[in-house]
């Protein structure tokens, strides 16, 4: 898990569309990170929360969703899946493709959904859940955890350390290269 303050790690990756994003040529505005998927129940659980919170942000933070799994284990999370996943959801962020997994391995991303939450000097303050709910435990999703963090470094009001960490799908790591 990476540590609060860390820096964000350095990333090229490619969006659907075959353009390049950069960690290096980011605007200096808050940013988060979103490692998603297609095929997780934990991701599908969290998606309408998700398209609330690009609407409700996106005007004031960068968001980016990073597709790590193995397409060689699931290719049901390939690119087509991915693109139809963002048009059915009205997602306005880029989803980057990570076929190497690099980015997955630098941001220490354990699960999908995994999000990371870095402040406009491109340090980590928030990585952990997006609220309390799970597929069927009967909360809705209300992005309680990640709005909180949010509406605090926009307001200019620290965040508490005190982060409860994301649940989902562990990343589908291409064979024989998982981390140690």
């Amino acid at each position: 898990m990476l540590p609060l303050e860390h820096p964000l790690p350095v990333f090229a990756l490619e969006t659907l569309d075959g353009e390049l994003v950069s960690s290096i040529g980011l605007a200096p505005r808050p940013l988060l990170v979103l490692f998603l998927c297609a095929h997780c129940p934990f991701v599908k659980h969290i998606e309408a929360e998700l398209s609330r919170i690009d609407h409700d942000y996106s005007d004031r933070i960068t968001i980016l969703a990073i597709a790590s799994n193995s397409l060689i284990t699931h290719p049901q999370d390939g690119p087509e899946q991915l693109a139809e996943q963002r048009r059915r959801c009205g997602w306005s962020f880029p989803y980057l493709l990570d076929p190497e997994q690099s980015a997955a391995k630098a941001f220490k991303a354990a699960c999908t959904p995994d999000l990371f939450l870095f402040d406009a000097e491109q340090r980590l303050v928030y990585r952990g859940q997006l609220d309390g709910s799970r597929p069927g435990n009967s909360q809705p999703a209300d992005g309680s955890d990640l709005r909180s963090a949010l509406d605090s470094l926009l307001a200019g009001r620290p965040l508490g350390t005190a982060q409860k960490p994301a649940i989902g799908c562990n990343i589908k790591w291409h064979p024989g290269l998982e981390p140690a």
